[in-house]
């Protein structure tokens, strides 16, 4: 048992060069592969051309085979005539007759060239006179001619040992008329899923299981990387069943496995390991976040790696310590060597402007997810906090920054480099930021259908007035409650230059709650629920994040509740049971009244239908768009507006219940 490595956590540097000093970082050998197989594979060796390409000399266009000397001085006034050769070479024909001097021949587009000729004169230039040829355009030698081997050689070398195939490459292949090619066979990678709460996608969900999205994610991202990976399936956790199916596994070149990766009773995967072959684990803990507990392993010569369960953590481990390694078995150009100094391969980097600060703990490295909006001062980057066991964090990201061993946090404005996840940025043609909404997903949709790219941000509805002041959202929707005049949104644009505020639709605001809960069910008004809660009638609250205009409507409320009965607002959240649990979004709010993690919470009726609760209404509230002025003619701007014209996106926006009023899409300010 070495579970003592857990505790000796390494550096990522460390633990790579741990893991690789037991690995032969070499391609697998190589294999002939049928040309319609070779897209994506790796050449193993080089292609010389066995033809010359093209193999004879070729018209470029319709027109007439001539001797270019009998072309010279002929113009518009005075064409040159010529006799028309009784021979018409169409494509694919091998021509009979010589062109002597003062003879033309009608050639197709890729026709051969017949003998005696030197030029083509496009038809255009021409005209026919009985069996007489008018040209008034001279032509030089070689004008619309390809002469063989004019594009490849034979004996050439056309491609290298080590090129990745692209459709290009695989198309000078099928043109020197290759019907296979030599590349680099692919690692045959096994890949497991552990643990007793997976199922697999398609098995009926019940609460405390997860579907095995990880499996997924492995084997695309393997084959991604020029692998081939083989699916073993899901093994509970079941030490026979594990050691098993991990001898099987060690049949092929690699070894992936998703979770057992902790210290938890129930983690034993690494002991397994340990006892398959030496030298087992090498690695078995690294100063990483997140990925701290992945678990690196060596047996029978083969890499055997351990991924953390969660996601997030899964994807970062694997192209951190798995992916250098695939590639470098693969033959990808580049990757071997890896000990001496990493991977070559091109990372892909822009400068940014950190949104918000970012924070971090001392002594491990962190990844941080990004997304990137384009503002007036270039570039900002907004993390994305789901947290590791998101599945959705790196579809949704643009990118990620690194947080070094030594540093505790990046400063709000300050400059950060930020590695895109692919090596070209396509920034969205429409960037929300600001509060959550499931009309405003169904618009975002509406806009992609027209072939708009949108992207959603979701940080609340006071960040999404920041985000807007300083140009870095196309839109913000909003809904932020004014205290002092119960009026939604203006309020708090009234008097900022370059902003405009646009009606949007109206949600209907309330109490979230099970229907089988006897208290909510009751008919009692909110206030006389509210003190009874706080009076010991305990129901445990799911709250908005801060900024949130449900945030701000539920401590106007509870501030008119304690301030009849003597209490203040800070009296009052330290007696309301779940008042410091934050959810970001309403269908975070329902899914944690829903699952029993909470028994209320204030969210929108939409909802609230959806997730089967029950809702009593409070209020009605504005949801609004807020934009830069300088940013209303942008075309994807101005197409999100005319949707909300369209009688059909206002009857979409009615079936979620919402109602629409009369000026919908009309400015409120200035």
């Amino acid at each position: 048992m070495k579970q003592e490595q857990f505790l000796q956590v390494a550096s990522p540097e460390e633990a790579k060069q741990r893991f690789q000093a037991h690995l032969c970082l070499e391609p697998l050998g190589e294999e002939p592969v049928p040309l319609a197989e070779a897209l994506g594979r790796i050449l193993s060796r080089d292609v010389t051309a066995p033809v010359d390409v093209p193999a004879f000399h070729r018209s470029n266009v319709d027109g007439f085979a001539v001797i270019a000397a009998d072309t010279y001085g002929a113009d518009e006034e005075n064409p040159c005539t010529l006799r028309l050769s009784p021979e018409r070479i169409p494509t694919g024909h091998v021509p009979q007759r010589e062109i002597e001097r003062g003879m033309a021949a009608a050639i197709a587009t890729g026709a051969v060239i017949p003998r005696g000729a030197n030029a083509v004169v496009m038809v255009e230039y021409t005209e026919i006179e009985g069996e007489t040829l008018l040209v008034y355009r001279p032509v030089f030698p070689g004008e619309n001619i390809t002469f063989a081997g004019q594009d490849i050689m034979q004996g050439e070398t056309v491609l290298r040992r080590g090129e990745y195939l692209s459709s290009r490459e695989t198309g000078v292949l099928a043109a020197l008329g290759l019907a296979e090619v030599w590349c680099y066979r692919k690692p045959r990678i096994a890949v497991l899923s552990t643990g007793d709460e997976i199922i697999a996608p398609g098995e009926r969900m019940r609460e405390g299981l997860i579907y095995d999205s990880n499996s997924r994610i492995v084997c695309d991202a393997i084959r991604e990387n020029g692998g081939e990976p083989i699916f073993l399936g899901i093994c509970k956790d079941d030490e026979a069943m594990l050691t098993t199916m991990l001898t099987q596994a060690l049949a092929y070149d690699m070894v992936i496995l998703s979770g057992g990766t902790s210290k938890g009773g129930g983690d034993f995967t690494y002991r397994v390991i340990d006892r398959l072959g030496k030298p087992g684990v090498v690695v078995h803990g690294v100063a990483l976040k997140p990925g701290k507990p992945i678990c690196l392993a060596v047996v029978q010569d083969k890499p055997v790696v351990v991924l953390p369960g969660f996601p997030t953590s899964a994807i970062f481990t694997f192209h951190e310590f798995v992916k250098p390694v695939i590639r470098a078995l693969a033959g990808f150009p580049g990757a071997s060597g890896l000990q001496q100094g990493g991977e070559r391969e091109e990372q892909a980097v822009v400068r940014a402007r950190a949104a918000v600060r970012f924070t971090s703990a001392r002594g491990r490295l962190e990844y941080t997810l990004v997304n990137l909006v384009a503002g007036r001062q270039g570039y900002s980057a907004y993390p994305i906090g789901k947290g590791s066991g998101s599945v959705t964090t790196f579809s949704q990201a643009d990118g990620f920054v690194k947080i070094g061993t030594q540093q505790e946090m990046i400063l709000k404005d300050e400059e950060v480099t930020v590695y895109l996840l692919s090596k070209t940025l396509r920034l969205a043609d429409l960037v929300s930021i600001g509060s959550h909404c499931v009309g405003l997903d169904y618009l975002i949709s509406r806009l992609k259908a027209q072939g708009w790219q949108g992207k959603i941000v979701h940080v609340g509805s006071l960040a999404g007035l920041q985000a807007a002041k300083r140009g870095e959202s196309d839109l913000s929707g909003i809904h932020l409650l004014d205290e002092r005049s119960g009026t939604y949104n203006l309020p708090f644009v009234q008097g900022e230059d370059g902003l405009l505020l646009i009606r949007g639709y109206i949600r209907r605001q309330g109490i979230l709650y099970r229907p089988d809960d006897p208290l909510f069910c009751s008919g009692t008004d909110f206030p006389t629920l509210l003190s009874r809660i706080l009076h010991g009638e305990k129901r445990v609250l799911i709250n908005r994040n801060k900024g949130s205009g449900t945030r701000i409507l539920l401590d106007m409320l509870l501030q008119e509740v304690l301030s009849a009965q003597g209490l203040s607002l800070d009296e009052g959240r330290e007696l309301l049971p779940g008042y410091d649990v934050e959810a970001r979004s309403h269908n975070a709010v329902a899914a944690s009244i829903a699952l029993k993690k909470a028994d209320w919470g204030i969210g929108i009726e939409t909802v609230a239908r959806d997730y089967g609760l029950g809702f009593s209404f409070l209020q009605n509230e504005h949801y609004d768009f807020l934009l830069p002025a300088d940013r209303q003619d942008r075309p994807a701007v101005v197409a999100f507006f005319h949707l909300l014209q369209e009688e059909e996106v206002r009857t979409g926006l009615r079936k979620l219940g919402f109602e629409i009023p009369p000026d919908m899409g009309e400015r409120l300010f200035p």
